[in-house]
């Protein structure tokens, strides 16, 4: 669930402002972050599952004063979702050493033999 998070912070000059943008944009699961309002003075956060109540706490800390003013629910358009491809799925590789993509093995953890030694991306 996507939701949209405006806070009033009293920010009057740059560097308040960019401390804002750095300590909201740090907080877990958000994906947007703007600064809003006639006088520059309301952060907006868009993102999914992000605490306000924490996030508000931390702008405290830092910058001595934050209120929620606004959360609410981010709406998606239907017809974005119609567009969307499915990804195909990820495949991790082990980091201890590079296997193909075609081995069965890479899931265990057991290492791929191939006859030419000299095949490693890493180096």
């Amino acid at each position: 669930m996507q939701q949209k998070i405006l806070v009033k912070v009293p920010m009057h000059c740059d560097k308040c402002r960019t401390k804002a943008l750095k300590i909201a944009a740090a907080a877990h699961g958000v994906s947007k972050v703007s600064i809003e309002g006639a006088d520059k003075d309301h952060i907006e956060v868009i993102g999914d599952g992000v605490d306000s109540v924490c996030l508000t706490r931390l702008l405290r800390k830092k910058l001595r004063s934050a209120t929620i003013v606004k959360v609410e629910e981010v709406k998606e358009a239907k017809a974005d979702k119609k567009e969307e491809k499915p990804t195909p799925p990820v495949q991790w590789i082990s980091s201890a050493s590079y296997c193909a993509p075609q081995c069965p093995s890479m899931y265990y953890g057991v290492v791929c033999e191939y006859p030419e030694p000299n095949n490693c991306s890493i180096m």
